[in-house]
């Protein structure tokens, strides 16, 4: 006898749409990040010259120190960056849990917002995510996560803490033999380095001013 014949079945499981990265803008923020890296990187001092221990001596008075920082912050900018930088990273990474958290509010950020495509809606358990009410999502998980938690307090603790090594340095450290290029005024300081790492993130900032 012979078996009766088996009818197919197909599997109708509705799938939703999975936000899709806009990979012109992620390419356009990689490269301009890389660029500005390595430009800031150009402008990096010797570090034998930052530990120059002959040129170190005490500052005369407060006005003299102030001076002393403002003449250092503008020669050694991007290697005190780098120096607030390692222990910001030596904190984070004494500290897994709240590197974890920063890494995935960062992804977040990346790929459900900022380069999100905007043809693709977004999608979670069901129902669809207009980009406001994404953009209102993700500044409440901001918040939340950096001022009502310990990575807040782990992040100011590593700044001040860096902040404070740099002070300490450019107070300290004799600026009569450092010379500044001709093209770069005196008083620049840290600006025309935060200048040069904002530039970076130009492009995902045009991607939020067009999606609001």
């Amino acid at each position: 006898m012979s078996s009766p014949a088996t009818l197919p079945v197909t599997n109708q499981q509705a799938t939703q749409p999975q936000p899709q990265i806009n990979t012109h803008a992620f390419r356009t923020f990689l490269s301009r990040l890389s660029s500005s890296l390595r430009d800031s990187l150009s402008q990096r001092r010797p570090w034998m010259e930052l530990v120059d221990r002959s040129s170190f001596a005490r500052p005369d008075s407060l006005t003299d120190s102030i001076s002393r920082i403002r003449k250092n912050l503008a020669y050694f900018k991007v290697n005190y960056a780098a120096i607030v930088s390692l222990v910001l990273a030596f904190s984070l990474l004494s500290h897994p849990f709240s590197l974890l958290v920063l890494l995935s509010l960062l992804g977040g950020w990346m790929f459900l917002y900022l380069f999100r495509s905007s043809d693709q809606p977004l999608v979670l358990f069901g129902r669809g995510f207009s980009d406001r009410e994404t953009l209102l999502g993700l500044v409440v998980t901001t918040v939340v996560v950096v001022f009502m938690t310990s990575v807040g307090s782990l992040l100011t603790s590593a700044l001040t803490v860096g902040v404070a090594v740099v002070c300490l340095h450019g107070a300290f450290r004799v600026p009569d033999d450092l010379f500044l290029d001709e093209q770069e005024p005196a008083n620049a300081g840290l600006l025309s380095f935060i200048g040069n790492s904002a530039a970076a993130t130009s492009a995902a900032a045009s991607v939020v001013a067009g999606r609001v």
